[in-house]
């Protein structure tokens, strides 16, 4: 029976729906030796679909990078307007790896690249529950009731709340630590726009129990730990406040 080939490399667990999409765009998926496009089926049953190469009935070796983004990066595969991408930053660490969420271009700091889409979906699929903890340098002057308004879910852009989230601001209001369980597009940029501030610099710092390793400098990446990858799998504790 055929089957979009994005939810056939999804059940492979090769990667997300939306990933296998830049996977096709990419021209990286092979059907019965032709370059596959976006919209086509396939029959696993009948055909050879095939990954960079490897078919879907043989797994690839699995790999998980860390990655110290810098500014000046797209967090995408390629980019049609030309601009750098995290890609050619990963590009000699010998698989094909993809990033799991991501951060805009003028955002820095810790992002993770796999060929593990089980992973990858764990972390990024709506109320999956994972803390992401950024530090932001701001402008301008946060409200009195910041602290609160994310606590409660603040609304951005006078529609859109947020879920519950938590924020420490320094005391000379110049920056902030936030932590937020969900992705939206912009999101923590939006939320302190909201509470009165403006970002001017924004860096991950973790995800999950996961922390960026210092020693990487901005551009460089390494291999997880076999401890880091347990850190991503651990389970999600039940709290409605990061």
């Amino acid at each position: 029976m055929k089957e979009r080939i994005q939810k056939l490399l999804s059940a492979a667990g090769v990667a997300s729906r939306r990933q296998a999409e830049e996977l096709l765009r990419a021209g990286r998926v092979r059907v019965n030796g032709t370059a596959a496009q976006l919209g086509d089926s396939a029959d696993p049953d009948r055909d050879t679909v095939e990954v960079d190469g490897v078919p879907l009935g043989q797994p690839p070796r699995r790999r998980y990078l860390m990655l110290n983004k810098p500014r000046g990066y797209v967090t995408t595969l390629r980019d049609e307007q030309g601009r750098r991408t995290v890609a050619e930053l990963t590009a000699d660490c010998g698989d094909r790896v993809y990033p799991i969420g991501r951060l805009d271009l003028n955002s820095e700091g810790l992002l993770l690249l796999t060929n593990d889409g089980v992973l990858c979906h764990r972390i990024i699929m709506p109320g999956s529950g994972v803390v992401k903890e950024y530090y932001a340098e701001v402008t301008g002057r946060f409200r009195p009731d910041t602290e609160a308004r994310f606590r409660e879910g603040i609304t951005v852009d006078n529609h859109f709340r947020c879920l519950p989230a938590r924020i420490e601001i320094a005391p000379d209001g110049a920056s902030a630590r936030i932590f937020v369980s969900e992705g939206k597009r912009h999101q923590v940029k939006r939320m302190v726009a909201a509470a009165g501030a403006r970002v001017r610099r924004l860096k991950r710092l973790a995800i999950g129990g996961l922390r960026l390793d210092p020693a990487l400098a901005p551009g460089e990446y390494r291999p997880l730990t076999q401890e880091e990858l347990a850190l991503l799998f651990q389970p999600v504790p039940d709290s409605k406040t990061p």
